[in-house]
């Protein structure tokens, strides 16, 4: 078997292990905090969004450290040191401890173990990147699915610094030695080449200008990247503001904490599916066709929220965003080495996972504001719609670049 699908199945893994630092998990304790400690949901929303900028502000020293020093001992050091996070976030006591504790798991949870699923496998992989891609995104999914009412379940039963200790054992007992004991960081490295091919296959023409290879100052130059930073940005401010305040959002249209959790659960439950079949489609319909395509689904599914008065439109709602969140995963997965190479890899996607990481940062504020002045989220809604209809037009813009002769 080709070694590189064992680095697909690590990086799922990886990806899965990301998950107490997204949102979707975080969101979870939120009211815990509120409830214990009294502070207001925009104290709450500002420290996470600080420590996300924050941690965002690093994800391009983070990104070179990748190409430097390599995903294995990276990624092994990576998790050890996130299992710290989550116990620190167990002991948070008062509001600048919680603003550490955000900056902590944002930046080892969804910023470095991110980066790190996301630029592994494509240094296997070129021809089938997208299937690799969607293989990948299935540890997404299933910690979608897993962390939201798992962790709900613990805080009921066992409290919320539990939840937290279970997630930093994991990280120690399992992530880490894993990373290090399977992880190897490209092909070339045990003397194989990407997708397994033959030396005399890959050195083809068509091969060698899909290996073409970027700086990360020469792809800042190009239209498409800014197209797609806009597109990277966009869903990842506001899906971050919905999920944080998601059982708040839902607890408005009469669901139960419980109930607005497994919301999350719907959501992974399409994403799932979707990641396997859009993986294929990424390797044979051009990329800016499916950037637009995704900010389409965003702005359906925010319209849906908006005009949310029953179930069905939750659902419609969950649906749509879980639709986007995979395809989202596999454009971001594929377009990157697709259009800038696979050298300087980790330190573009280190900028653009910055992007993303600060977008994650601007998203819950407005909204947790916008609950403390007017007592619900319909202005923040109708403002952010604006913002996916201006992403399907980048989309159509983010065209692969040339080199000029």
């Amino acid at each position: 078997m080709f070694y590189g699908w064992v680095m697909v199945l690590v990086s799922s893994l990886i990806i899965f292990f990301s998950g107490p630092g997204q949102t979707y998990s975080v969101s979870v304790f939120i009211d815990s905090y509120i409830n214990e400690y009294g502070w207001s949901r925009s104290v709450v929303s500002g420290m996470y969004s600080v420590g996300t900028f924050c941690a965002g502000m690093l994800m391009g020293f983070v990104g070179r450290l990748f190409d430097r020093v390599g995903h294995r001992r990276m990624t092994a050091v990576i998790a050890l040191v996130f299992g710290v996070a989550c116990v620190w976030m167990s002991l948070v006591s008062t509001v600048p401890m919680l603003l550490i504790g955000f900056f902590l798991v944002r930046l080892l949870g969804q910023g470095s173990m991110s980066l790190s699923s996301v630029t592994l496998p494509p240094q296997w992989f070129i021809k089938k990147r997208g299937v690799a891609i969607g293989v990948v995104s299935i540890g997404g999914g299933l910690s979608l699915a897993i962390l939201p009412p798992l962790n709900t379940w613990i805080i009921q039963n066992y409290g919320w610094r539990m939840s937290w200790w279970t997630w930093a054992v994991l990280l120690w007992v399992v992530m880490a030695p894993l990373s290090y004991l399977l992880i190897r960081d490209t092909p070339e490295e045990v003397g194989l080449l990407p997708d397994n091919e033959k030396a005399p296959e890959i050195t083809e023409t068509e091969d060698t200008l899909v290996e073409d290879s970027w700086t990360l100052r020469e792809a800042m130059r190009t239209r498409a990247f800014w197209c797609i930073i806009y597109t990277t940005v966009v869903p990842s401010a506001i899906i971050t503001g919905l999920v944080f305040h998601q059982i708040s959002i839902l607890a408005q249209a009469g669901l139960d904490p419980g109930t607005a959790a497994l919301i999350s659960s719907l959501m992974s439950v399409v994403r799932l599916p979707v990641a396997l079949l859009a993986g294929p489609v990424a390797d044979r319909v051009q990329m800016r066709y499916l950037v637009a395509f995704s900010q389409a689904l965003l702005l359906g599914s925010m319209v849906a929220l908006y005009m949310a008065d029953s179930v069905t439109l939750i659902m419609v709602y969950g649906v749509l965003v879980g639709v986007q969140m995979a395809l989202q995963g596999i454009v971001g997965g594929v377009i990157w080495p697709d259009y800038f190479g696979r050298r300087h890899l980790s330190t573009i996607r280190g900028v653009t996972m910055m992007a993303g990481v600060i977008g994650s940062a601007l998203g819950p504020l407005p909204y947790g504001v916008a609950y403390d002045l007017f007592g619900g989220y319909s202005e923040a809604l109708l403002a952010s719609i604006a913002f996916p209809v201006v992403g399907v037009i980048a989309g159509l813009l983010a065209v692969k670049p040339q080199r000029l002769p």
